[in-house]
């Protein structure tokens, strides 16, 4: 008899182990000779040393399966356990398969685009009207590339600019001040990483959150940096966040020109970056527009009656204009 321990690192041992240890216990189903005990990510298992061996092997190809597909259902486990191929999965234009093993993919045209110029530059801005689906895609590139070791951590960044309110003094450390804004990075990670894998890499730095005003002297080597809503960045914020990369990193920036929550006489650095940069060699520029809101159907009629809104009264301030040169003549 001998003891091994099979420590489980590639995925979170909540998936791996399932519902109340149903996983754990069906594997122990599936090898009545041994006896085994599994706390956190590891597995002890005692038993003669080829079975053991033939246990660890299973544990590893099972592993492999669970951190590809954010899942492991029974017959799977099954199917792998007696040397049988699982049924295959439809990965095809698949990003990356989210919690309990939902498929996260482009849903449009332009969210394909987005992909395929993250996969062929080192810097892709993402613009398009709120619902387009630009940040989620962000974040699911990020990820796909942290599980495939493309890169070794995920940078999130945000202006810290209100939509219109002033919400004051704002209690705790650095990343409570911040996480209000990056509430919409953290529902989109939290779809895609099991929470405690999330905890993990929050806590190791292995997803950082990096606030833009913290941002300058830094050098990002080896990551995927998003900035979200940066449109509401100025020109020298935007000028010195570009400038932070480093080796073997890729930026994504995202953001909305209808939703610029800056005073009106400051610039946005995006919309100025856009103009500077486009054409250049190494930046992909995706132009998202309200056909591609993946939203409730509704928002995409919200923002047609807002941008028909606006229209009218710029007829109108028109209209008045030239009411008032024609008196004057």
């Amino acid at each position: 008899m001998i003891e091994r321990n099979v420590i489980i690192d590639g995925v979170d041992p909540q998936t791996f182990y399932g519902p109340n240890n149903a996983n754990m216990v069906l594997i122990r189903n599936l090898f009545p000779k041994l006896r085994m005990a599994a706390r956190g990510n590891v597995i002890k298992v005692i038993g003669e040393e080829g079975e053991t061996g033939v246990f660890e092997k299973k544990i590893k190809e099972l592993e492999a399966y669970a951190a590809r597909y954010n899942k492991l259902p029974d017959d799977v486990i099954i199917d792998i356990i007696k040397g049988e191929a699982p049924k295959a999965v439809n990965s095809e234009g698949v990003i990356i398969f989210g919690q309990n093993g939902r498929p996260i993919a482009p849903r449009n045209a332009n969210q394909a685009r987005m992909v395929k110029s993250f996969a062929e530059n080192d810097l892709t801005f993402a613009l398009g009207p709120a619902g387009t689906g630009k940040t989620y895609i962000a974040i699911a590139l990020a990820v796909a590339a942290l599980k495939n070791r493309a890169c070794k951590r995920i940078i999130l960044s945000r202006p810290a600019v209100e939509a219109g309110e002033k919400l004051g003094f704002l209690p705790g450390d650095m990343k409570d001040k911040i996480d209000p804004y990056l509430r919409p990075l953290y529902d989109a990670l939290e779809d895609m990483i099991p929470p405690l894998k999330l905890k993990e890499y929050m806590e190791n730095d292995t997803i950082q959150i990096a606030p833009l005003a913290f941002m300058r002297g830094r050098t990002l080597n080896d990551a995927v940096i998003i900035l979200d809503e940066a449109q509401n960045t100025t020109k020298h914020q935007m000028k010195m966040f570009l400038t932070r990369m480093g080796m073997n990193a890729k930026m994504i920036i995202t953001g909305d020109a209808t939703q610029i929550d800056l005073p009106r006489s400051t610039q946005s650095g995006l919309m100025q970056a856009l103009r500077i940069l486009r054409g250049v060699k190494g930046i992909g520029i995706i132009e998202y527009i309200k056909k591609d809101i993946v939203r409730h159907p509704l928002v995409q009629r919200i923002v047609d009656a807002y941008e028909a809104r606006e229209e009218q009264v710029d007829r109108e301030f028109e209209s008045r204009l030239s009411e008032g040169r024609d008196r004057e003549e």
